[in-house]
């Protein structure tokens, strides 16, 4: 027999196993000193997709939007000498931090004038570094307001905030050297704030990035000290054996180190899912060795023969808890098969170390308890817990005598939750995960109720002849788009070289804001040679038009409005555009990081869905394969749907969006619910084969001896998932709220419903049976 032949490989060649497991983790512990904190930005839509190749030509052309972060405040009293001093130092400090490329804000505001001589536009600042008394920044303030390029850019009329934007390098965007930039600028920005009394806001795709890299590395020790907190407690609880539980630990923290280790190996880094496998690899691995050593408990009490106690518990169990981890393993890699390379990445770790833990208990609990004294009465009282024995008594009386309760109450839920599925809905908001009383988030707000918006919107439109963007004729149409924009309320301004052509007009007639317009026909000759020499080389200009001056660019920045609007304001701005800019003569582009973000969800959200089928497919032919019987197929895969409806009709009770951290829910806890289904329908079919066995009496005596393992195991998932609804993120924690409530309903499940639909059969074929018997021959 297979598990036997395993039996007797582990026992009769424990040191070497021991020795070999060993080595393999001190190799892995070696390896984990180049574990690191992924500092880039793991995009949803894959780079093959159209939107992903049109974004990354734009930036090739104009160049990256995603370095733009920025910090502001409201300062009534800002422009008064000693604070627009403090100011000037400040701006002059973040300019010198080695990454930032470039600063805009009020003290670096430029004007321009003519210079009738020599044909030019000049550039001067607005605020030079001496200003001598009050009257002088007055009047240079009254200066500063009369030039509209600025209004609701670097401060807003409508309060009094100031805003300044940074730039930071391109080569530090991904790296660790981006935790550094932004950390140098807010220590000078707390100390300003400080010595100012004001508070100051923080947002941009840099700063939002540099923060949850900092609360996933924050992350990555909780859980993992939560999780061996709460799952060493349990183990405690019910072993009431130290030696039993630092068995355990230490076999899952060896799983832990080798998992950890793969992460290295294959290239990875740690990231928002991949940081949460340390814990749910203990959490996951943890219930093997109740299984394994509840066996080794329950053999030995039956024969006092520790050998042969070990020896059935890798014949008996090995099998069972192969194809539980296995179902395990398959939900998470269901994930390999979507197009997202943190999704494959977590997938692959998660599911190959579930299945290797799974190989370290099988080996390490023979292995160590081979080495050890038997167990003795204290070590397996736990088999004899009053508490326990009742709570399966009464499983059994309501299996036997209150089937129809047990029906009536599951066609209640699924009443329930069909209805609650209806009120599901999908939000994909770029902060969706970020809860509301974080800094991260009202900062956000606080930009969004004075600017509009931060996140990147952009718009790109190909003339498609040189010199194209400098006609009238097409800067007027410009103007009408810009004009159509500003209608939307969760836009901030818009900015393009139409703005700098009306900076340029002013300027030409002395600064007079009434002259800020878009050039007629007749002033563009003359405006012409002025611009020439500015516009060749310039890089503010590079970066709104191209080389050709045939593509232009215009910016927008844009609130955080969800998947549904963003969906609904591009499409109301690319019909604006072919409207204005034709198809043909024109081509035109509604693109941008919030863009890409917002499909890039819509992709995810499709994609998981397709796995939750794939997972479901596969765990159903896995069962398929174990136990050829439809009644037992059925049984055990639509069965364990029932979690997943009530899941999902919960969702939509309580307003938890659909978005790619709540749809993990589904395939992961489909995986580790059919376990007890798995577990059930295993010992069941070994009663069947015990020679004149009933049937009835075989479902019974399965849920007497699973009953005990399954509320133990349950206990560890339930809690060992529940740690993660401290999680700072709120997709993480609605994560381990919503696994942990599947699994408990999934055990209730397994344990009421399965048992129910089995016995009533068996009655139904008893009763057949007995009719057939006494008709007359």
């Amino acid at each position: 027999m297979f598990w036997s032949s395993i039996a007797r490989l582990i026992l009769r060649n424990r040191l070497a196993f021991a020795i070999g497991i060993g080595v393999i983790t001190l190799f892995m512990i070696w390896e984990m000193k180049d574990l690191k904190i992924d500092h880039g930005y793991s995009g949803m839509l894959p780079d093959t997709d159209s939107v992903s190749i049109k974004l990354e030509q734009f930036n090739k052309m104009f160049g990256e939007e995603a370095g733009l972060f920025f910090f502001g405040f409201e300062d009534p009293d800002f422009y008064t000498l000693e604070r627009l001093d403090e100011f000037k130092n400040l701006t002059k400090n973040i300019r010198k931090i080695e990454g930032i490329t470039s600063v805009l804000s009020v003290y670096d505001a430029v004007n321009i004038r003519k210079n009738i001589d020599l044909k030019t536009f000049e550039l001067y600042r607005v605020f030079p570094d001496t200003i001598t008394d009050q009257p002088q920044l007055d009047s240079l303030v009254t200066k500063f307001r009369s030039l509209p390029i600025y209004r609701d850019l670097v401060y807003s009329d409508s309060s009094h905030m100031i805003l300044v934007v940074m730039t930071m390098s391109q080569d530090c965007l991904d790296t660790p050297e981006r935790v550094r930039i932004v950390q140098e600028m807010q220590d000078l920005t707390g100390a300003y704030s400080k010595k100012q009394n004001i508070g100051v806001h923080y947002s941009g795709l840099p700063y939002v990035r540099t923060t949850l890299s900092k609360i996933i590395q924050r992350e990555f020790i909780k859980f993992l000290i939560l999780a061996a907190l709460a799952v060493t407690l349990i183990l405690f609880f019910f072993f009431r054996s130290l030696r039993t539980v630092l068995v355990s630990m230490f076999i899952v923290s060896i799983g832990v180190v080798w998992a950890l280790g793969m992460v290295v190996l294959i290239g990875s880094q740690i990231t928002v899912l991949n940081a949460t496998i340390p814990a749910l690899l203990i959490v996951i691995g943890i219930p093997n060795n109740i299984f394994l050593l509840n066996k080794y408990h329950g053999e030995y009490s039956r024969h006092k023969n520790k050998v042969k106690a070990l020896q059935r518990v890798i014949q008996k169990v090995g099998a069972e808890i192969f194809m539980t981890n296995l179902t395990t393993a398959a939900g998470f890699a269901t994930f390999m098969v979507i197009n997202n390379q943190m999704l494959r990445t977590f997938g692959l770790i998660a599911s190959v170390n579930i299945m290797v833990l799974y190989l370290l208990c099988l080996v390490l609990v023979p292995v160590f308890f081979s080495f050890m004294p038997p167990p003795g009465p204290r070590h397996t009282r736990h088999l004899d817990s009053l508490l326990m024995n009742k709570v399966v008594d009464r499983i059994v009386y309501y299996v036997r005598f209150r089937r129809n309760w047990i029906y009536a109450i599951v066609v209640l839920i699924v009443v329930l939750s069909t209805f609650g599925i209806t009120k599901m809905r999908s939000t994909g908001f770029i902060l969706d995960d970020i809860p509301k009383e974080n800094h991260v988030y009202k900062d956000l707000k606080f930009f969004e109720r004075n600017v509009g918006g931060v996140m990147p919107l952009e718009v790109a439109i190909n003339t498609n002849k040189p010199n194209g963007v400098l006609s009238m004729g097409f800067l007027k149409k410009v103007e009408d788009f810009q004009k159509y924009a500003a209608g939307f309320p969760d836009l901030a301004r818009s900015f393009c070289i139409a703005d700098g052509m009306k900076m340029a007009r002013q300027a030409y007639y002395n600064g007079d804001e009434k002259y800020y317009s878009l050039p007629s026909q007749q002033e563009r000759a003359f405006l012409l040679p002025y611009l020439s020499g500015q516009m060749e080389g310039n890089k503010i200009v590079s970066t709104f038009i191209d080389s050709t001056k045939q593509n232009m660019r215009i910016n927008f920045r844009i609130a955080d409005v969800g998947n549904d609007r963003m969906v609904e304001i591009g499409s109301l701005l690319q019909n604006r555009l072919d409207s204005l800019f034709p198809p043909g003569p024109y081509r035109t582009l509604v693109t941008g990081s919030s863009m890409k973000y917002t499909l890039g969800t819509e992709y995810l959200v499709r994609n998981l869905i397709q796995s939750l089928g794939l997972a479901i497919l596969m765990i159903g032919l896995f069962i398929a394969w174990i136990y050829r019987n439809p009644s037992m197929i059925l049984v055990s895969v639509f069965g364990n749907l029932l979690p997943l409806i009530f899941t999902a009709g919960l969702m939509g009770f309580t307003h938890i969006s659909i978005k790619p951290s709540t749809l993990l829910v589904f395939s992961v806890t489909y995986g580790i619910a059919v376990d007890t289904a798995i577990h059930f329908l295993s010992k069941f079919r070994q009663q069947l084969s015990c020679p004149g066995i009933d049937p009835e009496v075989a479902i019974i005596q399965t849920l007497r001896e699973v009953g005990v393992s399954v509320i133990y195991t349950v206990s560890v998932l339930f809690i060992g998932f529940g740690i993660f609804v401290a999680s700072e993120f709120g997709g993480t924690k609605a994560m381990g709220f919503l696994i942990s409530l599947t699994l408990l309903i999934a055990v209730i499940t397994n344990l009421f419903l399965v048992p129910s639909i089995l016995l009533r059969k068996i009655l139904r074929d008893k009763a057949a049976l007995s009719i057939t018997n006494q008709k007359p021959a």
